[in-house]
């Protein structure tokens, strides 16, 4: 019976190391397709178009690895405390890595379209929103796989910074349209572009506070931290979900 009860407590072990084995490939395969998808678009990378498009059927295909093992750990083992707000935790965190891959896919597909615009219009808001989306998803999966909460709570107050940058790429690209309507259609996707990378931004802070609460037992204030609102106002959230394609 003591022998049993050593192989039951250890196969527990391995099933929630491979839990967060499977979360930290996830998060790492994310992070990659999100860095090929700003590739694609500030460089016009053809190729990081096709490998940030390539990388999402392995995503969720991690996603469903989760979940099974998830529920078979909840089902078989009974966690409780600790492990079992990170066995909920890793569930909602694979939703979000799955939702940010989508985005990141989604960016790749419009970069194709995206060609660089005339008259001086210059790629850097989306250059510097591409660039902090990315450290902020680093920053997030490092928080995940070492169970930060300090690095955690970094991330989503940061997410300001990313609602900030959207929103003076917003005013930019509506401006250009206005001068030179030539253009309108590929702003469009410039536009599509920088929201799904708004919204990687806030999955990012969807993590943080899976991952804060599972470390402290804590939850954030519900409240977050906002920069400019104009964004929420002049594109609505289900117009942001449609421009998944």
């Amino acid at each position: 019976m003591e022998y049993k009860t050593t192989h039951t407590i250890t196969r527990y072990d391995q099933e929630l190391e491979s839990l967060r084995a499977i979360m930290g490939r996830m998060g790492e395969l994310v992070e990659r397709q999100t860095t090929k998808a700003v590739a694609a678009v500030v460089d016009q990378d053809e190729h990081a178009a096709y490998e940030a498009s390539a990388l999402d059927p392995q995503v969720d295909a991690l996603e469903r690895e989760v979940e099974t093992l998830g529920i078979r750990i909840l089902a078989l083992r009974a966690p409780m405390a600790s492990d079992l707000r990170m066995i909920i935790a890793a569930l909602k965190m694979s939703s979000d890595l799955e939702r940010i891959g989508d985005y990141a896919a989604s960016i790749a597909h419009r970069s194709r379209k995206a060609t660089p615009l005339d008259d001086g219009f210059s790629f850097s808001s989306l250059r510097a929103m591409g660039h902090m989306v990315e450290e902020n998803l680093h920053r997030t999966v490092t928080a995940m796989v070492n169970n930060d909460a300090d690095i955690a709570c970094e991330v989503w107050s940061s997410d300001t910074i990313i609602d900030d940058l959207y929103t003076t790429m917003f005013r930019e690209l509506v401006t250009y349209m206005m001068e030179t309507p030539r253009h309108i259609g590929i702003c469009i996707h410039l536009l599509v572009i920088a929201k799904n990378l708004e919204r990687i931004g806030d999955h990012a802070t969807n993590i943080a506070e899976r991952i804060y609460y599972a470390v402290t037992g804590q939850m954030l204030p519900s409240e977050r931290p906002r920069g400019g609102e104009s964004n929420r106002e002049t594109f609505p959230e289900s117009r942001a979900e449609s421009s998944i394609e």
